[in-house]
C-alpha cells in the first residue's frame, strides 16, 4: 500500500533503509526518569544527533513537538503496563491506531512479552492492532520480548528467534528484539525474520564502546538499525551519543571512530 510505504519512508533513511529510533516511553513505565523531564529538550536533542524516529505515548506528543528544527518521524506508543503493577510484564492497550493518525504518528508500536503470564492477552492486542494497521495504512513497530517463567535468558537466541518471528507473523513492518551478544548468534534471528529487525538498547550499558558494538554487531549480521532509549537520552551527551549510534547505523563508521568522535565532544 502507497500510503503505509510513504509512512515507512518518514521513519527511515531512505538512502541506506536503516533506522535509528529513541524510545521515550519509560515515563508510563517507571515513571520521569532522569532524561524524561522536559520532552521537548530531550527530542531536539536526539533529532540533532540524527534519530530517524522518536516513539512516545499519547500524551507527550504534545509536551515533545518543537516548533522548528529539523523534522523526525513520530512513532505513538499502543501499549503499557508499569512497574507497580501485581504483573509488570503485562501490556495492555492504551491507544488507538485511529488517535495515533490524529496525533500525526508515522507509525505506530506495541509491546508484548511471550513468556508473561498474559501473553494470550498481548497477542490478541497484537493481532487487532495489525489489523487496524492493515485498514489505514499505517506502519506497525512490534517490540517482542520473551518475558515469563520458562525463559531462562531473554537474550538466548533461542528465545530472540522466535520472538523476532512472532512479530513478522502477526504481521509487524519492523521487529525490534534483544541483541544476542554476537553476530554469529544474530544471524539466526535475521534468518528467521523476514521483516526488518533492530536491536533494543536495553538497561544502561558501561561503556559508550558496549553498547556501539552492540549496534554493530547486529548490522554485521543483517540488522535494519537500532532502538535505543536509556542509553541515549540519558547519556552524559545524548545528541553525541545519538550521532555517534547514526554513524555506525547509516555511514558504515567502526566502533573505534565513532566511539573517538563522542570521545572529542566531551
Amino acid at each position: 500500500m502507497i500510503g503505509k510505504q510513504i509512512r515507512i519512508e518518514r521513519i527511515i533513511n531512505r538512502n541506506t533503509g536503516r533506522i535509528v529510533v529513541v524510545p521515550m516511553d519509560h515515563g508510563t513505565t517507571i515513571g520521569p526518569i532522569p532524561g524524561l523531564e522536559d520532552m521537548r529538550e530531550t527530542v531536539t536533542k536526539v533529532v540533532n544527533g540524527g534519530a530517524n524516529a522518536i516513539l512516545m505515548h499519547k500524551g507527550m506528543v504534545q509536551a515533545g513537538h518543537r516548533g522548528g528544527g529539523r523534522d523526525v518521524g513520530l512513532v505513538v506508543h499502543l501499549s503499557a503496563g508499569t512497574s507497580l503493577s501485581p504483573d509488570p510484564n503485562a501490556k495492555v492497550p492504551v491507544c488507538t491506531v485511529e488517535e495515533a493518525i490524529k496525533l500525526g504518528a508515522d507509525a505506530v508500536s506495541i509491546h508484548v512479552n511471550v513468556g508473561a503470564e498474559t501473553d494470550a492477552d498481548m497477542l490478541r492486542d497484537f493481532g487487532d492492532v495489525s489489523q487496524s494497521c492493515m485498514i489505514w495504512g499505517m506502519p506497525l513497530l512490534a517490540m517482542v520480548y520473551t518475558r515469563g517463567p520458562k525463559i531462562q535468558s531473554e537474550y538466548d537466541v533461542k528465545y530472540v528467534k522466535h520472538a523476532a518471528r512472532l512479530g513478522a507473523e502477526l504481521g509487524a513492518d519492523i521487529v525490534k528484539v534483544n541483541y544476542t551478544g554476537s553476530p554469529e548468534s544474530f544471524r539466526e534471528v535475521i534468518a528467521g525474520c523476514p521483516v526488518p529487525v533492530v536491536i533494543a538498547g536495553g538497561e544502561k550499558v558501561e561503556t559508550d564502546e558496549e553498547l556501539l558494538r552492540m549496534v554493530a554487531g547486529s548490522l554485521e549480521a543483517g540488522g535494519a538499525g537500532a532502538s535505543i532509549g536509556r542509553n541515549a537520552f540519558q547519556h552524559a551527551d545524548p545528541e553525541g551519543m545519538v550521532r555517534a549510534i547514526s554513524m555506525v547505523v547509516h555511514e558504515g563508521t567502526s566502533v573505534e571512530e565513532s566511539a573517538k568522535f563522542l570521545e572529542s565532544r566531551r
